[in-house]
């Protein structure tokens, strides 16, 4: 890995600006004061493998409910009704999502690990830090794959559009009024204001904006209200899987509220079958040996170094490595034991001087658009740190 220390943004500028979870528990910065450098051929190879990426998932997910494989890929039975009206329908649109790789610099090739489609996080951190981080070190100059924060704004425009222009955006609104309800749960002050950002970029698209903590939202046969004000669209930085099995009622009114056109949710519950990692399985079936891919199974992998993962595991938590003769490498305990695993081979991640490992993390609204890199251990989980990059 090629590294360009900088001088780190202060404290008081990041909670200034609404970035107040700077700190790890241990008191070590959770924003790297280096930044990643690739270069333009390496930005171009992401963007256009995270599009390719992108057209492969469509088509495993039409292959999904075609072939009814929602147990296989460990979706909740409670919302497969949800995922099947959201994806028949095209007014359910994608708004964001983010796909994990490993390799893209130094020569090594880039393969999926995972997509988290539905509540990506570093969201802040890639649209808004990073830049940041260049500008206060005189470097706003400095080339990066990072049009996110652009990005975001053009997708929720296409919510009123489907399409491609969004030029007619203000047209369309205009006889629309259309408002939407931005919501995260109240405990975490990162999600608070990584929805308050999105919230932002919508206004500043043109919307009607309100914000409730999820607590607070009330919900009926006859749509999403706030203090009893009906919102047309709603946005929860709130796993689905979490609702199906924490909510099992509020996933049977929110498939009822969907079904009868009373609102629509972003991200919507198709994005489910993409953020299960099961979901790798079938993109190996369709796609055997695409050189973005890793063999996945349902089952351990033969006389290969491979990883144990949860469909719907996070942070590094209920994971192994596995060597090619059967002897585990690395644990990890934590809370997703009860999901299904999975068996992907395994790839090394490239590493610094020091022996860090880096993780891609690539941004996707529409198409891809932003880069920026997790760096930790073998195993990254949430005391990995944030890092920046620039194009030489």
């Amino acid at each position: 890995m090629k590294l360009k220390k900088l001088q780190p943004l202060t404290n008081d500028y990041l909670e200034s600006i609404g970035f107040v979870w700077h700190t790890d528990i241990d008191n070590s910065s959770y924003v790297a004061n280096e930044v990643v450098e690739i270069s333009e051929e390496e930005a171009n190879t992401y963007y256009e493998a995270c599009n390719e990426l992108y057209d492969m998932f469509c088509e495993a997910g039409e292959y999904v409910i075609e072939n009814n494989l929602f147990h296989e890929i460990n979706i909740p039975f409670n919302l497969v009704e949800i995922i099947k009206e959201s994806w028949e329908n095209d007014v359910h649109w994608h708004l964001y999502s983010r796909f994990d790789l490993a390799g893209g610099v130094d020569g090594k090739p880039i393969k999926l690990l995972e997509f988290n489609a539905d509540t990506p996080t570093s969201l802040f951190e890639t649209a808004i830090i990073q830049w940041a981080l260049l500008k206060a070190n005189n470097l706003e100059n400095v080339s990066q794959f990072n049009n996110l924060y652009e990005a975001l704004k053009e997708n929720f425009k296409r919510i009123i559009t489907l399409d491609t222009d969004t030029n007619k955006f203000e047209e369309y609104y205009s006889k629309l009024n259309w408002k939407i309800l931005f919501s995260s749960i109240s405990s975490s002050s990162e999600d608070i204001n990584t929805t308050k950002l999105l919230q932002h970029i919508a206004s500043e698209a043109g919307f009607n904006t309100d914000f409730e903590y999820i607590e607070n939202v009330q919900f009926s046969d006859e749509g999403i209200f706030k203090d009893e004000e009906a919102f047309e669209f709603w946005f929860k930085l709130i796993p689905w899987e979490n609702i199906a099995i924490e909510e099992g009622e509020l996933a049977v009114l929110l498939t009822e509220i969907v079904k009868e056109k009373k609102a629509i949710i972003f991200n919507p519950a198709y994005t489910l079958m993409f953020q299960s990692k099961g979901f790798m399985k079938i993109l190996w079936d369709l796609f055997p040996n695409h050189p973005l891919l890793l063999e996945t199974s349902f089952e351990p992998l033969e006389n290969k170094k491979q990883v144990e993962k949860r469909c719907f595991g996070r942070e590094g938590a209920n994971i192994k490595i596995i060597n090619s003769d059967g002897s585990i490498e690395l644990e990890t305990s934590g809370e997703y034991e009860g999901h299904r695993a999975i068996y992907q081979e395994y790839v090394e991640l490239p590493k610094d001087m020091e022996g860090n490992s880096y993780q891609a993390g690539v941004f996707y609204a529409y198409e891809a658009c932003a880069l920026g890199f997790r760096r930790g251990e073998k195993i990254l989980n949430n005391m990995s740190k944030f890092v920046g990059h620039i194009i030489k």
